[in-house]
């Protein structure tokens, strides 16, 4: 019997056209001998199956079950595609954990914490890592840019709290820009950060865990057209140069596979996540985690599971693996 795999889509941020494009990969490349999947569009309370025919089923909440005429479909497993809420904060992680549903991401305590970047920010400090000296701002707080910049400095940057992609990012390098980067970002979030500048060379590395080993896949370094690594440098043609595995030394790359597993197992992290930093000349600074990475065909971390040997469609059954075996 195959198993029965629902792939959540859409969600609610700005990310909204990734994680169909993730959910378009992860179709197109699952083993259809293994699993038969199930793409649900989830967009707010509206949670839809689409047949090839073009017939529209909504999910059943209260058992997260599709009724078609012929049958039932009650899932075995969520491959989460969704980036951002409701897929990457904890709300759908403690819905499949009421469900009883596994699930191919991060739990509900993991999923809210490192999606709040200052508080997963706090926690990397105390596993010993360097963070950028950074200040946090909500909607009601009085906005005093001096008081900031002093602990920041120039330039600094402009983010939402809690969104990825680089939604609502912005490189400030005067102080008059600083209001209005941080206007940009309320629009996405009711929470911003402001964050030190650090100059230096930026890494990504994926990792997952299978059969009780933790696999960290090949670094990459990004060297972006734009400014910084923004939405469009990301998924635009072109955009950034992406080099996989990293020119590191030997050194510097176990350094990063010895920190990115170290994390991994600290985090308490499941499914695949992926690790950002910046590379000083002396120092590797924590940037972020992501738990739902993209999974399109620009995307990062299929290109380093392919450098790593793992053909893409391996690699969608391992992750499905590991979290049916829970």
């Amino acid at each position: 019997m195959k198993k029965k795999i629902a792939l959540v889509m859409g969600g609610d941020s700005g990310e909204y056209e990734i994680s169909i494009q993730s959910a378009e990969m992860i179709q197109k490349n699952i083993d259809q001998n293994l699993y038969e999947v199930f793409p649900i569009l989830v967009r707010g309370r509206n949670w839809t199956h689409s047949t090839d025919s073009g017939l529209v089923f909504h999910v059943n909440k209260n058992d997260f079950s599709l009724q078609f005429p012929e049958r039932k479909i009650k899932f075995d497993a969520v491959f989460i595609a969704i980036h951002g809420t409701p897929g990457e904060d904890g709300k759908l992680q403690g819905y499949f954990e009421l469900m009883g549903i596994p699930y191919t991401s991060c739990n509900l305590t993991v999923s809210a914490i490192t999606f709040n970047k200052y508080f997963c920010n706090d926690l990397a400090i105390q596993y010993g890592m360097n963070v950028p000296a950074t200040v946090l701002l909500r909607k009601s707080d009085a906005i005093n840019p001096e008081s900031i910049l002093a602990k920041t400095g120039l330039p600094c940057f402009v983010k939402p709290n809690k969104s990825g992609s680089s939604c609502g990012v912005t490189k400030v390098k005067t102080a008059g820009d600083l209001k209005h980067a941080i206007d940009v970002a309320f629009k996405e979030d009711d929470e911003v950060l402001i964050q030190q500048f650090i100059k230096g060379r930026e890494l990504a590395c994926g990792v997952f865990k299978y059969k009780g080993e933790v696999i960290v896949l090949p670094c990459t370094e990004i060297i972006s057209k734009n400014e910084f690594f923004d939405y469009e440098a990301k998924y635009t043609e072109g955009g950034a140069s992406e080099l996989t595995p990293a020119p590191l030394t030997p050194e510097q790359t176990k350094e990063c596979n010895e920190m990115t597993a170290y994390l991994y197992d600290k985090f308490d992290c499941k499914g695949v996540v992926r690790f950002d930093y910046f590379l000083t000349e002396d120092k590797f600074w924590f940037l972020e985690v992501n738990t739902v990475p993209g999974l399109t065909e620009a995307s990062l971390v299929p290109k380093q599971a392919a450098a790593k040997g793992i053909a893409i469609d391996k690699f969608f059954s391992m992750l499905l693996e590991e979290t049916l075996s829970v």
